[in-house]
């Protein structure tokens, strides 16, 4: 299956100012997070923005936030976003049946969103560099059990040139130069 621009939104959840600096590899996550959010917006594809309890964990981090610009967060505080029922409502409102999944953490909320997208007819693309845990292990063993549940796992780049499609899309070279 082919991704394509207009059937395709971005899910980012819970990349939070309490979570995030106990991340594993968080220097890398936070790069490729800054790269896709870039890429998604040159392309022109939407992103839905989750956070878990933010009294507790904090905002979306500002190095994100100040990517997406005026943005509104969709509150949680079910690990799966399709249990939010504002967060699944706004999903399939958007009418986009590809949802592209990244955030924090890869084996609680982004495992259970995936599932659970998954099972309501929903194809989740998981970008795994754009994805992490506090262990590496439980991120690992996370991505494996999302390819044996049916979800598409990718990376940054790649999604981003498969959605572009040709090098002579007006938005190649953009994406080619924030890649490299």
């Amino acid at each position: 299956m082919r991704l394509l621009q207009e059937q395709s939104l971005g899910l980012m959840i819970d990349v939070q100012e309490k979570l995030f600096p106990h991340m594993a590899e968080k220097e890398n996550l936070l790069k490729m997070t800054q790269v896709l959010l870039q890429g998604l917006q040159m392309l022109g594809v939407p992103v839905v923005v989750t956070q878990q309890y933010t009294k507790g964990l904090g905002a979306t981090i500002p190095e994100l936030a100040g990517i997406l610009g005026s943005f509104t967060f969709h509150e949680k505080r079910s690990f799966s976003c399709c249990d939010a029922p504002d967060i699944f409502k706004t999903l399939q409102q958007h009418e986009r049946p590809n949802i592209i999944v990244f955030g924090i953490e890869t084996h609680v909320c982004i495992l259970q969103t995936t599932i659970d997208l998954i099972r309501t007819g929903f194809t989740p693309v998981v970008v795994a560099d754009c994805t992490s845990s506090r262990k590496p292990f439980d991120r690992e063993i996370a991505l494996r059990r999302m390819v044996s549940e049916g979800a598409i796992i990718t990376t940054t780049e790649s999604l981003l040139f498969e959605l572009t499609r040709t090098s002579e899309s007006e938005v190649f070279r953009r994406i080619s130069a924030l890649v490299k």
